[in-house]
């Protein structure tokens, strides 16, 4: 199988470093002493990455099992949960919610913009009542960014728990869980942590873990249920048998994150450059403000079909960027310069196999992409 060149917005391409890792010997991880010791040490390197001293779980399951697991184990039966929604996955926090007998109160937003932050307010002193609330750091399928530094204290100050999907944000954007008052945040190992797909990472405050400690109903899972991890260092026992391959090369690509102090930087500088030169071709971006540091979402031009335009730069230069989903399927292409991907090299190769790709159905550049990416660096 030919491997094409992974420019979406997760998964990225995985450093060698950490293939190697993976292929190390397994060990037995529910009778080995050593790996508790090793898993636990790994959830203090993210704690690290994440800003925190929160307690911190590493997971085997793709992101969306922490988004589920977070709602599973804070919901019961009539709970009023806001969820904070500009896009795909703000909205979709919803359905979990529903999932477990909350009920669903929306705070909406201009799905092309961040969250207007005066606007939030002027609704949380109409309406506070809520027992958590939602909200997306990044929302993928769109690349709108939110500002959950002021998002967050503004919904604490009001006593309401804050979860945060930091999935496709998390190692692209500074991310503050302590300051920002974060009750719960949600990673995966697929996008900027730039691991294989497999494992959520999460941390969780005190205020959370006492919520679920109070409930007056069980969580009704158990994969999904936070609180069986609560002692597994203490006992010496997982809630199920960890994969241990997964773990292994998960750490080795934390300690690549925590050596690489200007991470935030190189990715803020990558956008900002893969954004003008997106806009000096000619081409529009769908988002207008919020941008994101790991993803760069535009808009098709007309009469050019996004199948065949992908399916033509993965057989022809061996890059695959990404389509999009829902409402945006089949409107915008997406470019992920996060994690592995935000080098100039990679970049650069993507935006000329790009616009080769777009003049071979019709829409000719008016600047070579390539070069103006590397110009605005």
């Amino acid at each position: 199988m030919k491997v094409p060149y992974i420019m979406t917005p997760g998964p990225t391409e995985v450093s060698e470093n950490v293939r190697f890792a993976r292929s190390r010997r397994c060990t037995n991880p529910d009778l080995d002493i050593e790996f508790y010791e090793f898993y636990k040490e790994t959830c203090n390197k993210i704690g690290k990455f994440f800003s925190t001293k929160n307690e911190v779980r590493i997971l085997g399951g793709e992101g969306i099992l922490g988004l589920e697991a977070a709602c599973a184990s804070l919901t019961e039966k009539g709970d009023r949960v806001l969820v904070i929604d500009n896009g795909i996955f703000g909205e979709g926090f919803a359905d979990f919610i529903k999932l477990y007998g909350g009920e669903v109160v929306f705070f909406k937003g201009n799905r092309k913009k961040q969250i207007d932050i005066k606007a939030l307010s002027a609704f949380l002193e109409k309406d506070s009542n809520f027992k958590y609330a939602t909200v997306v750091h990044c929302d993928t399928p769109s690349g709108v960014l939110n500002d959950i530094g002021k998002i967050c204290p503004m919904l604490k100050a009001k006593g309401i728990l804050t979860v945060v999907d930091s999935v496709a944000a998390m190692g692209g954007e500074t991310l503050r869980v302590d300051d920002w008052n974060i009750d719960i945040v949600i990673g995966a190992s697929q996008k900027c942590i730039s691991a294989p797909p497999g494992l959520t990472i999460l941390s969780m405050s005190n205020d959370a873990i006492e919520c679920m400690e109070k409930r007056k109903s069980p969580i009704a899972s158990f994969y999904c249920n936070l609180l069986v991890w609560k002692d597994y260092y203490k006992d010496k026992w997982f809630p199920y048998t960890p994969p241990v391959s997964d773990i292994v090369g998960l750490r080795e690509a934390i300690e690549n994150i925590l050596k690489d102090t200007g991470i935030v930087d190189r990715h803020h500088k990558i956008a900002v450059s893969t954004r003008n030169a997106v806009r000096e071709a000619g081409l529009n971006l769908y988002t207008e403000d919020g941008y994101s540091n790991t993803v760069t979402v535009i808009e098709i031009p007309d009469g050019i079909e996004d199948k065949n335009l992908r399916s033509f730069m993965k057989d022809n230069y061996n890059v695959m960027i990404a389509g999009s989903f829902g409402y945006l399927e089949g409107k915008v292409l997406r470019i992920g310069h996060m994690g592995e991907n935000a080098y100039p090299d990679k970049v650069s190769y993507t935006l000329h196999s790009l616009q080769k790709s777009l003049e071979h159905f019709g829409f000719i550049c008016k600047c070579d992409m390539s070069s103006c990416f590397l110009n605005n660096l």
